[in-house]
């Protein structure tokens, strides 16, 4: 039976997209402070130029991901930092970003690049363990990803702040592709194999764990201030 007509591979390819798009918001963030110093007609080339070039780094970064994940408790590993990047996602402490603009469009389209690089590893791991080592279905979702991140981050900042059930959904999905990637971990593979009908229930704790504590710590910042007032 081909992969393509597997219901696992869309569901994957899915996360994949969705993984993507809802780790992004922040790197359209970075494109505009980056290149608002630019003449117009310069602004399109350093987003087009300074977006590709991140992402054709992200892609070879998470190809390496996906070769270290199949080493013994690393994916345990990665889990944990799922799980973090879940938390962190909802518990959203409004940051001023520091970041400046370049009136030369190669220094834009650098600035662009380092500073998506170095806001990407969540994108990297997140990617990675929802593609559970398929480079067909890794190589697909991130490139389907590349023109909705381009053209769509803008977007779906503009939704997730209209709708923040969006986020919900980002940050239990992750927390869901987290107990998928610990149940998976070869240090435990005999015995989830003898214990496979538990395969969701790491998933199912783990998603609910995000967005349980992530909540929680989203509603005590947001008290903090009250307090101190």
């Amino acid at each position: 039976m081909s992969m393509f007509t597997m219901p696992e591979f869309w569901l994957a390819l899915m996360q994949i997209i969705l993984i993507n798009i809802v780790l992004s918001g922040d790197n359209a963030v970075v494109i505009a402070l980056a290149s608002r110093s630019l003449p117009p007609e310069q602004q399109k080339k350093a987003i087009m130029f300074g977006s590709v070039g991140a992402i054709a780094l992200r892609l070879v970064l998470t190809f390496f991901a996906v070769y270290l994940l199949s080493l013994p408790y690393l994916k345990l590993t990665g889990a944990a930092l799922l799980l973090w990047i879940g938390i962190n996602l909802l518990k959203a402490e409004d940051e001023e970003t520091d970041l400046e603009g370049h009136s030369n469009l190669a220094a834009a389209i650098k600035t662009i690049i380092v500073a998506d690089l170095v806001m990407s590893l969540d994108n990297v791991i997140g990617v990675a363990a929802a593609a559970k080592g398929n480079i067909v279905l890794l190589t697909m979702g991130l490139c389907i990803s590349i023109p909705l991140i381009i053209y769509g981050s803008t977007l779906m900042l503009k939704l997730m702040t209209r709708f923040p059930v969006i986020i919900v959904i980002g940050a239990a999905l992750l927390g869901w592709v987290a107990g998928e990637m610990a149940f998976s971990d070869p240090a435990l593979g005999d015995w989830a194999a003898k214990h496979h009908n538990l395969h969701l229930v790491p998933s199912i704790v783990c998603e609910m764990l995000v967005v349980l504590i992530g909540k929680s710590l989203q509603y005590q910042a947001s008290r903090t201030p009250l307090k101190s007032r």
